[in-house]
């Protein structure tokens, strides 16, 4: 009995399982992608075929240790990439594993390969005075003065991720009497956070300053690099970048 085909399972994996089943976003998405693909160009290169004629047979545990291996040593990955594509891998052995029951083994087998340790990232952050020195030197005039304003004390009052940010439309405030906003973020979650009265009011004026304000699929804050212009060395350059 001919092996089934990898070509209709792999789109299936993707269309029905992480779009329609899991409901994942298109940013997780994409990470899938990249590390089948990258996975599926080593399993061809290792098997020395192309990636059409690839079969189930072809993915085996033994080539994802050593598809894990060359990302560091051949791509320079750091471990955090390494991981993030080991649990990617696993995810779809595991969707394979309910498929195609023959692969049960290999899925089992990739799930044992460990994560490695890794140590967590440095947490960097402003203190209070220091925030504050930043918005004090904000520019008081100027074309975007009001919107990077408003941008960076929002970023400072509700601690948004930037995806949060640029996905923020008017529809997601409420700036009446009790001010808050509805963030949209990782897993399509959302949350509520509520907005200083300062804050409020700034988006207030930016929204009637756009003439936005009753349309509600609007983006608040389209994308601008301001960090870069509003950091601590614009600060010392006294905004000559302006």
């Amino acid at each position: 009995m001919a092996a089934p085909a990898l070509g209709p399972i792999l789109y299936t994996f993707f269309a029905d399982h992480l779009r329609a089943s899991k409901g994942l976003r298109p940013a997780s998405i994409k990470s899938y992608r990249d590390t089948l693909r990258l996975f599926l160009q080593y399993t061809a290169q290792d098997a020395r075929r192309k990636i059409s004629r690839l079969s189930l047979q072809d993915l085996r545990a033994e080539r994802v240790l050593g598809f894990l291996n060359s990302l560091e040593r051949e791509r320079g990955n750091h471990i955090r990439t390494r991981n993030q594509r080991l649990a990617a891998l696993r995810g779809f052995f595991d969707y394979l594993a309910g498929r195609e029951p023959q692969m049960l083994g290999e899925a089992a087998r990739v799930a044992a390969i460990p994560t490695k340790r890794v140590p967590p990232p440095e947490t960097i952050w402003l203190e209070r005075q220091e925030v504050e020195a930043v918005l004090a030197g904000l520019p008081p005039e100027g074309r975007q003065a009001l919107r990077d304003r408003a941008l960076l004390l929002f970023l400072y009052n509700t601690g948004a991720r930037v995806q949060e940010v640029a996905d923020l439309r008017v529809e997601n405030l409420e700036l009446g009497s009790h001010p808050l906003v509805r963030l949209h973020g990782k897993g399509d979650k959302w949350r509520v956070c509520p907005l200083w009265r300062q804050t409020a009011s700034l988006l207030q004026r930016l929204l009637e300053e756009k003439s936005v304000a009753g349309q509600a699929k609007r983006p608040v804050f389209p994308c601008y690099p301001i960090i870069h212009r509003h950091g601590p060395e614009a600060m010392s350059a006294g905004w000559s970048a302006r």
